[in-house]
């Protein structure tokens, strides 16, 4: 098979009707903090028996195509000794990886961050794929200050993030592209507007500098929200006008899906501004999701460690997935919260 044909079977795989991607490649300090939330320790069996108990749910593939492991989860085995890639597969979900090394602050940009992890990726990549890995996964970020983004750090990061596109497509491995504008900070729906249109646009420019193909890529943008601290909230109507608005300057109709993050909103938000871009005039693209704490918040809640409460843990992720999935039609209604509760 070509690497076009692979590249192919693998959008194909992700980029279906109703369903989106299960975002559960948390680092090591972040999944730390979701364990202690819930008092329970992040030890290395711990992180594999509740990373096996979510990816066992029964019926998950019928929301969720996709799912992005940590680098640790790809060489762990589930209960019954699966591989966890493999028992992804089993469900008819494509397993990806996180493939990022994490960030650190830009040179000569006060206050901005760059992701590092370029070096040795194409290695790394091989040994991925051999793991059973179909797609990658690589996050940029950027803070709305005053005075950042820099141009600095938008051209730079987008550099990156087309480096790290272009190495995973000669790989036969179909990258996800994340550029998150940071919801942190007071700034307006406005400003976050603003923001993303311009690291949009640059991340678009260098895709196309590095021949990176749109049709063989993910897209794992922020939603155009404002500040966490902003005075005023903004409806999900708001939020899908806002959003849709920018993606139409910047995103080219060739990229196939457009996968938000829901960097900071609670399951619900993040449900509702999906169901709310949905119920917008047809676009050129799928929207669909790529969550993590929003889907997973509810089934850490109902598990607690507790390995007691698998049944119900594996049905607070099903009913967030099965909700989202009703997100990708706009046909969500937030009165579906409180019938399945």
């Amino acid at each position: 098979m070509s690497i076009h044909d692979e590249l192919q079977d693998t959008i194909t795989a992700l980029v279906q009707k109703g369903k989106g991607i299960l975002a559960a490649d948390e680092s090591s300090p972040t999944i730390a903090k979701r364990f202690q939330a819930i008092d329970v320790e992040s030890t290395e069996e711990n992180r594999r028996a509740y990373r096996s108990m979510i990816l066992s749910t029964p019926g998950l593939g019928e929301y969720i195509s996709g799912v992005i492991l940590f680098e640790e989860t790809l060489g762990q085995r589930s209960d019954d000794g699966i591989m966890l890639p493999e028992l992804c597969a089993q469900q008819g979900i494509v397993p990806g990886i996180k493939v990022d090394k994490g960030k650190l602050a830009l040179s000569g940009a006060p206050g901005d961050e760059i992701t590092r992890g370029l070096d040795g990726l194409e290695q790394r990549l091989t040994g991925y794929k051999e793991q059973g890995a179909r797609f990658a996964k690589w996050r940029n970020v950027y803070h709305i200050t005053k005075t950042t983004p820099s141009q600095l750090a938008i051209e730079a990061n987008a550099e990156v993030l087309a480096s790290y596109a272009a190495i995973c497509q000669a790989q036969g491995i179909v990258p996800i592209v994340e550029p998150e504008v940071l919801i942190d900070g007071d700034h307006s729906l406005q400003r976050c507007a603003e923001v993303s249109e311009a690291v949009f646009h640059e991340v678009f420019h260098a895709l196309h500098r590095h021949h990176v193909v749109l049709e063989h890529i993910l897209l794992k943008p922020n939603m155009m929200v404002p500040g966490k601290q902003h005075s005023q909230k903004s409806s999900a109507e708001e939020v899908a006008i806002q959003t849709v608005k920018v993606l139409r300057r910047t995103v080219p109709a060739a990229v196939p899906s457009i996968n938000f993050l829901s960097g900071g909103l609670s399951p619900e938000e993040a449900t509702e501004n999906l169901n709310a871009m949905n119920q917008l005039s047809p676009q050129p693209w799928e929207l669909t999701f790529s969550y993590g704490r929003a889907l997973q918040e509810p089934a850490l809640q109902a598990w607690r460690g507790d390995m007691g409460n698998a049944a119900s843990t594996q049905s607070a992720l099903f009913q967030r997935a099965r909700f989202n999935g009703a997100a990708r039609y706009g046909k969500y209604n937030p009165l579906m919260e409180s019938e399945s509760s």
